[in-house]
């Protein structure tokens, strides 16, 4: 096996663990909506999730391990993509808010600013921020 096979090898589990996450988040409440689901189906295509490993997911969640981000700016690279990915399309029209703050949440923001941590990525992302910009701001938006 070659370096490259256990890089990419790597990179898929990680998005199948990343994917995992997000599907538990949107089953929090028993149930998947349905712009949930459009959002999980694009989601699905942008991280390389088969269909196969798609419905293996759905029915068991649990069965990937959760790769949670450890550093504050992992955390915050991660939640540019979740923005990015919710605003787009506006896929989730009047929910986007919603979704993004139980995914903002499942990352580790903390109940308590959370509102304005989704707001301003929001913001920066309607902006058309790039994802070093996006980093910046959100790690110097009390200063």
């Amino acid at each position: 096996m070659s370096i490259s096979d256990l890089f990419d090898s790597g990179f898929k589990e990680r998005n199948k663990g990343h994917f995992s996450a997000i599907v538990r988040v949107a089953l929090e409440n028993g149930h998947i909506s349905t712009e949930e689901k459009l959002f999980l189906d694009k989601l699905a295509k942008q991280l390389e999730i088969s269909d196969e490993e798609y419905k293996e997911i759905l029915e068991n969640p649990l069965r990937y391990p959760i790769n949670p981000p450890y550093l504050y700016v992992q955390r915050l690279e991660r939640l540019y993509d979740l923005s990015r990915m919710v605003y787009a399309d506006h896929v989730l029209g009047p929910k986007q808010k919603e979704i993004l703050t139980r995914f903002a949440l499942a990352l580790g923001f903390t109940p308590g600013n959370v509102k304005y941590i989704v707001d301003k990525a929001l913001s920066l992302i309607v902006m058309g921020t790039d994802s070093e910009t996006f980093v910046y701001e959100m790690q110097h938006m009390n200063k």
